[in-house]
């Protein structure tokens, strides 16, 4: 049985998140703290963190289960927090994967470690459960979404820096300054109005043009896949580390892109099976606001041409609609190819598709529409790269090596 997040919980317990996407979570916990939630990110690494989650999940479940949960399960077994006083969290979108098990694996794990007690949280736009104390509201949702926007904006303009940057730290240290002056401004309710944010975007853009940079012939690569792996360091084993190491630029689509993906599966829904003609108007909204988001970032980077905006989504949207139908959303579904697509028409014509080993919808919207995608563009580069507990880092590293 579910053990409830109460009220009397909100105010004094610690809710720990596994760190899906760096940088963006590191923002998202300061939403959190603007609706009264303590979210502590886990940055925990390694093999015992692996072995954490091995030790109490099934075998069969995907690596993002392995890593995520590993993560929660080390930091509770860890002595750094009181077991009685924290709670943990779980993103769920509810797609027909393995991830929509990752609550119910969790809170069996903790019936066999013997902390039944501890509350697990679900978070997810379905609202699959519900508890006293723990509540998404219209706000907190549109809050968290516009904070996106930030952690895309860093995501992006750093990986276009750090590869030319003459000296060396020069773009973490405008990240650190930019995510510290983001989270004192969220902290003071402030940063999320249309003229505060576009006002930021602008900043942002201003700061990361004035790091000096060397022209270098660099080769390009663009990253897709599997939502974790594709952006946690500790589920692709230091995938963008390495390639900078190998002398590449990369590029990885933004996170916000992701949710205008489940806000317009809305619309395939209807248009598939119908539906709520309601939650079909509320769908096409979200993905409008989004929508006009991304658009501040394009104009943003207007000015310093030296950079490669991202596309609109309903660009993406039509760049998939050329590979596979947009009724194929399991998993990262349509918007895989489309990334792909994207990234080549940018210029990373050397695509890794970063997967975990087993992953159904990957591996078909993944490494099945490769041969489509090899048609439209003959000359990408396109490379899956399996990530598993079991699977060696110097066997990947090696294969894409022979890749580039």
């Amino acid at each position: 049985m579910a053990v409830d997040f109460t009220k009397q919980m909100k105010r004094d317990f610690t809710i720990l998140a596994p760190d899906i996407f760096p940088t963006h979570m590191e923002l998202l916990q300061e939403v959190f703290a603007l609706h009264g939630y303590h979210v502590e990110v886990l940055h925990d690494e390694g093999p015992a963190v692996i072995a954490a989650g091995l030790k109490y999940l099934h075998n069969d479940m995907c690596y993002p289960a392995t890593c995520a949960v590993g993560q929660q399960l080390y930091a509770l077994t860890s002595g750094k927090y009181d077991p009685h006083r924290v709670a943990l969290i779980q993103f769920q979108t509810g797609g027909g994967c393995r991830a929509s098990n990752y609550i119910f694996l969790l809170r069996k794990a903790l019936h066999n470690m013997g902390m039944d007690y501890v509350p697990v949280i679900s978070l997810s736009f379905g609202g699959y459960e519900h508890y006293s104390g723990f509540k998404i509201t219209p706000l907190m949702l549109f809050t968290g979404l516009r904070s996106l926007i930030y952690g895309d904006t860093l995501m992006l303009l750093k990986n276009q820096c750090l590869p030319y940057e003459t000296n060396p730290g020069d773009t973490r240290k405008v990240i650190q300054k930019w995510i510290a002056e983001l989270t004192g401004q969220f902290r003071r309710k402030q940063g999320l109005t249309p003229k505060a944010m576009q006002k930021n975007l602008r900043a942002m853009a201003k700061d990361f043009h004035e790091i000096p940079r060397t022209p270098k012939d660099c080769t390009k690569v663009g990253i897709v896949g599997e939502i974790y792996v594709k952006y946690s360091s500790f589920g692709n084993n230091g995938l963008e580390q390495f390639l900078l190491s190998q002398g590449c630029e990369y590029m990885v689509p933004g996170v916000l892109g992701f949710f205008q993906y489940c806000f317009a599966n809305i619309e395939m829904d209807h248009k598939y099976y119908g539906g709520s003609r309601l939650k079909l108007l509320i769908g096409r909204k979200a993905e409008q606001i989004a929508g006009a988001w991304e658009d501040w970032l394009i104009e943003a980077l207007e000015s310093y041409p030296e950079f490669v905006p991202p596309i609109s989504f309903e660009k993406i949207k039509a760049l998939a609609d050329r590979v596979i139908d947009r009724g194929v959303k399991m998993g990262e579904g349509w918007l895989l190819p489309g990334e792909a697509a994207e990234l080549i028409e940018k210029g990373y014509t050397n695509i890794i598709c970063a997967q975990p080993f087993g992953c159904l919808p990957n591996h078909i919207v993944g490494k099945g529409t490769i041969r489509r995608l090899r048609e439209l563009y003959p000359k990408a580069n396109i490379f899956p790269v399996d990530y598993d507990s079991g699977a060696s880092k110097v066997n990947q590293e090696n294969r894409i090596k022979l890749m580039l």
